[in-house]
């Protein structure tokens, strides 16, 4: 049977990772999981708690394709708490999970061929759905000394139809302040580029809170998740907010994609935004982890790091270590057993030096981790 050029995408690696250490699991083997970017708590207990009365007495149908009014009117207040930004609730848009928001929004903005910028390193899906719906993803190479954000002098002679930028990012943990976002969307602005916002990790944040796009100008599109802050990866449920004239256009593609999100995560989701001190509880976790790991991985031979923003990722070059760091991470899961994910996801230019560790779950994981990466590299004779 024929295919379609468009399953032509580079596989998701840390998905990869992800099975192999399942497969050392079912084997017997205690692995400790660094490679995902996956809350080891599950959804506050008040979202669990409202979906199970939920389930008692509502048929959990088909909602309307933007959302439930009052899930849209509880992300509006949310820009008002954190931001002071007082936001049209009818400019929100829920969606299967921030993926759901990413195929909108390209579907929305792009025409077939149109070229999207995008920082590297940073998340690989960004590029594997462009490539999917026929659009051109223009790899960003973000320097060191800008902490691995695009700056304005990035975009110069690219030609782009759009920019998108993740603040806290993904795999680097680093932020845009307010003038940096500012100049960014400016620069977008000056070639007729589409500004998208990928804030998926707002509200993991340590010492600064992270920027949104909606502070400094409407004419963008915003991209969040309740998978990270909120602790609700597999319920597939996210938002995207609009300009106001777009709100019809967005409507019409998520009628006839997805129908609607699934009715049962809305309703979770919606109890979830005050989830109140389980949250906090959480981000203290985070904290403490960021610290022992930012302790903990240079005494294991992982030194050449910088302290993350926000999100709960190190991103460590490993260039003097290894030219293979998808090999290094084989070896480090099946000598040490810690499941830690190659640059190459998040960089296919530099990525074959660099890996990227995830401290998302338990304190007493990371405190194993850490160590049994320690005796990994003294054993094999790299410290």
């Amino acid at each position: 049977m024929r295919n379609s050029t468009r399953g032509d995408v580079d596989p998701f690696i840390v998905m990869d990772v992800m099975e192999a250490a399942r497969t050392a699991e079912e084997a017997g083997r205690h692995i400790i999981h660094m490679e995902v970017g996956q809350p080891g708590t599950p959804a506050p207990a008040v979202a669990r708690d409202a979906l199970a009365h939920a389930m008692q007495d509502q048929p959990l149908g088909y909602t309307v394709a933007l959302g439930l009014p009052a899930l849209r009117a509880r992300i509006a207040r949310l820009y008002g708490e954190w931001y002071g930004v007082d936001l049209d609730p009818a400019r929100v848009v829920v969606t299967p999970g921030s993926s759901g928001a990413f195929i909108l929004a390209f579907t929305t903005l792009f025409d077939a061929g149109d070229r999207v910028g995008i920082g590297a390193p940073g998340y690989p899906s960004y590029r594997q759905i462009l490539k999917a719906l026929d659009l051109s993803p223009v790899m960003i190479e973000t320097a060191v000394e800008n902490r691995f954000q695009p700056v304005p002098g990035d975009l110069a002679g690219l030609d782009l139809a759009g920019l998108m930028v993740a603040s806290p990012a993904n795999p680097s943990g680093t932020m845009l302040g307010r003038a940096e976002m500012a100049a960014l969307m400016d620069a977008a602005a000056d070639q007729g580029a589409a500004f998208i916002s990928d804030e998926i990790y707002h509200g993991i944040e340590y010492e600064a809170k992270a920027v949104s796009a909606l502070e400094i100008n409407d004419a963008c599109y915003v991209i969040n998740s309740f998978s990270k802050y909120f602790s609700m990866t597999g319920w597939r449920i996210g938002w995207m907010v609009v300009p106001p004239d777009h709100v019809r256009r967005v409507e019409r593609l998520a009628q006839n994609l997805f129908i609607c999100p699934s009715h049962a995560s809305q309703i979770a989701a919606l109890a979830a935004m005050d989830g109140g001190d389980e949250l906090r509880d959480n981000m203290a976790v985070y904290t403490k982890n960021r610290q022992l790991m930012l302790d903990g991985l240079p005494k294991a031979g992982f030194d050449r790091i910088a302290p993350p923003d926000g999100a709960f990722y190190v991103y460590a070059d490993v260039s003097h270590m290894t030219d293979d760091s998808r090999a290094f991470c084989a070896e480090i899961l099946d000598q040490a057993g810690v499941a830690v994910t190659p640059g190459l996801d998040f960089d296919a230019a530099r990525g074959a030096g660099t890996i990227r560790f995830s401290y998302a779950r338990a304190t007493a994981d990371i405190t194993e981790g850490l160590a049994r990466l320690e005796r990994f590299m003294r054993q094999t004779g790299r410290l």
